[in-house]
């Protein structure tokens, strides 16, 4: 038998090693997914969307990939964004912009998938605000200073845009404008990569001190991999035409992520790109309706206050409605990205209870979330719990280390009291798998039935103590996140090609 020439035993690996993923190559939706993609829509007055091609990556020759939200007339905006340290471009221009701004007088927000426009120097600040005062000059701004429009990208770390492209298509996007369902659904395509179905979600609500007015509420979000707080390459935007007072928008976006946006996890990663806008134009507000004023909650750096200056929760009716109906549909977006994690099969809510500290909660269920055992096991449909408390043992916080000192703190975790159940999607009785620090009998059967749908909750109490009453209260962490599969492994090592 002849031997192979080294050059041909390469081309053989290679395509035995070779490995494709994309979300579907004509943006056919899965079906298991379809029922999340909304057929109708009642989106916020004054507020129009549209989208274009660009050909940003050099593989689309013909799926839209900018895509343009605005207000009809200037409007408060606001953004929360990334922690990571490596901000992307578009996220220190939008950062800029809100701060000259003040909040005040914003167009709406640009944005384009395919390239994020990360670790991309001077050049890639000066491509993030031409695509701004490229938007801008759609909708007959003369230059100035401060442009009047908010940047997004999302894509591969690292690589320049191809701004002529981009700005080439912004006046397509911005002739395509429209208010009714199609142009948002076009739009929240637009800025998907590995998402495997657009997201997207509107409402109406009203206000308790007029209820004959009716207001909307929309939102669109992309993500499905690299996603952990704080936040989530997660990109969302937000309209309502209900009037918020422009220095009230940094406090209700920020509370009414703590519970959404900054409490779910894919993989662990935290974007360089994360950014939720947020718009309020005032377009259903009946003339004489003053914007709500909510209390300031967070400090300059994005903090939460604390201690003696630390203000009331507020009780004004208005105040409550609005930040509830903000709240509702921001955590339905964040759990559609966890529904669509990059090859995830399982969509997990755990839920953590402590009566030590609600951090306390919420340490345990991030550590939980972000295992990559815990996660593999749900893969795997194996109720292999012991890998649940593994993970609540090694949290950050919790357990002492030479890395994370805990200074004599006590972590709030007793293995005594601590005990771990399974909650069926369908309602039937909890599986429970350790009770106060003793192992269950578990019927293996029943736990791999629970394990074969789609929907699980994790529900951990690290003071189920034996004396507890009824009247104890309890405080309550719950984080959402899904399973790691093959897929997963092959979607990011393929990323870039």
């Amino acid at each position: 038998m002849a031997h192979r020439s080294p050059t041909i035993k390469r081309v053989c690996l290679s395509l035995s090693q070779y490995r494709s993923y994309s979300a579907p190559a004509e943006r056919s939706i899965p079906a298991a997914k379809q029922k999340y993609v909304p057929t109708t829509g009642t989106y916020p007055k004054g507020f129009l969307a549209g989208s274009a091609h660009a050909g940003v990556k050099a593989s689309n020759t013909k799926y839209d990939d900018v895509a343009l939200i605005i207000s009809e007339k200037p409007c408060p905006a606001t953004a929360i964004f990334t922690r990571n340290l490596f901000k992307a471009a578009p996220v220190t221009v939008s950062r800029d912009l809100l701060e000259q701004r003040r909040s005040e007088g914003f167009r709406g927000v640009v944005v384009n998938s395919g390239c994020a426009n990360a670790v991309t120097g001077i050049e890639g600040r000066e491509n993030a605000r031409a695509m701004s005062t490229a938007a801008d000059a759609c909708a007959g701004v003369t230059a100035e200073d401060v442009p009047q429009t908010l940047v997004m990208s999302t894509g591969v770390i690292g690589q320049q845009l191809p701004i002529d492209k981009i700005t080439s298509a912004i006046p397509k996007a911005h002739a395509a404008l429209g208010s009714d369902h199609q142009h948002w659904m076009n739009a929240a395509q637009a800025i998907c990569t590995t998402d495997t179905f657009p997201k997207l979600i509107s409402r109406t609500f009203t206000l308790p001190s007029h209820p004959d007015t009716t207001y909307s509420i929309a939102g669109m979000t992309k993500g499905a991999g690299m996603i952990h707080p704080n936040m989530a390459t997660l990109l969302a935007i937000v309209c309502t035409d209900a009037a918020i007072h422009p220095e009230s928008m940094q406090t209700i976006l920020r509370k009414a992520a703590e519970t959404t946006f900054n409490s779910i996890s894919v993989d662990g990663d935290t974007s360089t790109n994360d950014t939720v806008a947020f718009f309020a134009n005032a377009a259903a507000a009946p003339e004489g309706v003053e914007p709500l004023v909510y209390p300031q909650m967070y400090n300059d750096r994005g903090r939460q206050i604390t201690g003696p200056d630390k203000p009331a929760e507020t009780t004004e009716p208005d105040q409550v409605a609005f930040l509830a109906a903000l709240t509702d549909l921001m955590r339905d977006l964040a759990k559609l990205i966890v529904r669509d994690g990059e090859g995830a099969t399982k969509f997990v809510t755990i839920r953590v209870r402590s009566d030590y500290s609600t951090m306390t909660a919420r340490r345990a269920a991030v550590s939980i979330a972000t295992s990559s055992l815990v996660k593999t096991a749900l893969y795997g449909k194996d109720a292999n719990w012991g890998r649940i408390l593994c993970a609540i043992g090694y949290a950050p916080m919790l357990m002492d280390s030479p890395e994370i000192p805990m200074r004599n703190k006590p972590s709030g975790v007793k293995p005594e009291n601590t005990s771990v159940s399974f909650i069926p999607a369908d309602g039937s009785e909890e599986l429970r798998l350790l009770v106060r620090g003793e192992p269950e009998k578990v019927d293996e059967a029943r736990a791999k039935q629970i394990l074969e749908v789609e929907d699980l909750e994790i529900l951990v109490n690290l003071d189920d103590r034996p004396e507890r009453t009824d009247n104890e209260e309890q405080r309550e962490a719950v984080f959402w996140t899904c399973d790691f599969s093959h897929e997963y492994v092959t979607i990011n090592g393929d990323y870039r090609t």
